[in-house]
């Protein structure tokens, strides 16, 4: 059993605060992703986990033990760090084999559970070469290898494709997810990449300032994001968000109007939706304005327009033609419209 539990769990240096109140029950075998920027407190939360970091205030259980006050070594934790952290003398198999020597598994053991783990990164061809020798890719395969050769009750793992190429990080996510669900270990990744986080995670943990911003699935964080923060995080493009004012159901901001919105509500309000929610209008839409910028993506094209100070986007066919500055339409229908409180940021119920 590895349920994780962090609770009301709090991380200060004298007057700045880097963790604030983090509340949360990971589930037995969950992956999960902590998202957020740099500086958001994410990486700190994982290292007072692993024990790297003191907690100042809160509790972390693991199973049926409180760990706070366990070192690193008897939590029964592996992690998996940016920087591989391999040993340049030593090759994979020895690399690997490495945490079974220090924490004294007889011997014997040594080569069965080594080279279950190599087979499952993937390393065989290379398990005689030294890290110099190898990817970057094959490199953290190695990482990944040493962190699961002695099957912990816990993986964590702190931006562990950040030194990766785009082809390369596309291809160790998918063994990564592979692996985790091979090994049915409860996991907790570190990242500021949103396109891991959704296609990672069983759940995702929006940091931002310290503090949880969300927590939810992928699809329920970037269908109903719980305030603006959220909603220009998640997503590629974000989602485009306008401030404007809310009056008798109409939102009206510079370039743009959107009728059949709350009746409810009169107030200034910020609009968000989502670029491939939203289509190109020959006539009548609900924005009418100059191109700013044209981007082709391959399977579409990209047209944004400066509205009100903000850069807003919306998805048009590939063989989309027109020039910039020319005044175009698209349609914003209200059922594809999010509404948050300017003033607070928060998504409006």
């Amino acid at each position: 059993m590895a349920r994780l539990q962090l609770k009301n769990v709090h991380k200060r240096w004298g007057a700045y605060v880097g963790v604030d109140d983090f509340d949360l029950d990971i589930a037995d075998q969950e992956f999960l992703v902590l998202l957020g920027p740099s500086g958001c407190g994410k990486s700190t939360t994982m290292r007072m986990i692993a024990g790297l970091e003191d907690v100042t205030e809160g509790e972390i259980w693991l199973g049926d033990r409180m760990v706070n006050k366990l070192e690193p070594k008897d939590r029964d934790i592996s992690m998996v760090f940016q920087s591989y952290g391999l040993y340049p003398n030593l090759t994979v198999y020895e690399n690997i084999r490495f945490p079974l020597r220090v924490r004294k598994v007889p011997k014997e053991q040594h080569h069965e559970m080594v080279m279950r783990a190599i087979e499952m990164v993937e390393l065989k061809d290379f398990m005689d070469r030294r890290p110099a020798e190898l990817s970057g890719g094959q490199r953290q395969r190695v990482a990944l290898g040493r962190a699961i050769v002695r099957k912990p009750t816990v993986f964590l793992m702190d931006e562990p494709l950040s030194n990766l190429d785009a082809k390369l990080r596309v291809s160790t996510r998918a063994q990564i997810k592979n692996l985790q669900s091979k090994l049915k270990t409860t996991t907790v990744y570190v990242t500021h990449d949103q396109i891991e986080a959704m296609t990672l995670a069983d759940r995702v943990v929006v940091m931002n300032k310290g503090r949880i911003q969300q927590v939810g699935t992928p699809t329920e964080i970037y269908d109903n994001p719980a305030n603006t923060f959220v909603a220009s995080f998640i997503g590629s493009p974000a989602m485009n968000l306008v401030e404007g004012r809310l009056a008798d159901g109409v939102f009206t901001s510079e370039g743009i109007r959107v009728e059949g919105l709350r009746r409810d509500v009169t107030a200034d309000v910020t609009l968000g939706f989502r670029a491939e929610d939203s289509v190109i209008a020959a006539t009548g839409g609900q924005i009418a304005a100059p191109i700013y910028s044209i981007e082709l993506l391959g399977e579409a094209s990209m047209i944004s327009w400066r509205l009100g100070g903000s850069l807003i986007s919306v998805r048009a066919p590939k063989d989309f033609r027109a020039e910039i500055g020319e005044t175009i339409c698209a349609s914003v229908p209200a059922e594809i419209c999010h509404l948050f409180d300017t003033a607070s940021g928060q998504r409006l119920a």
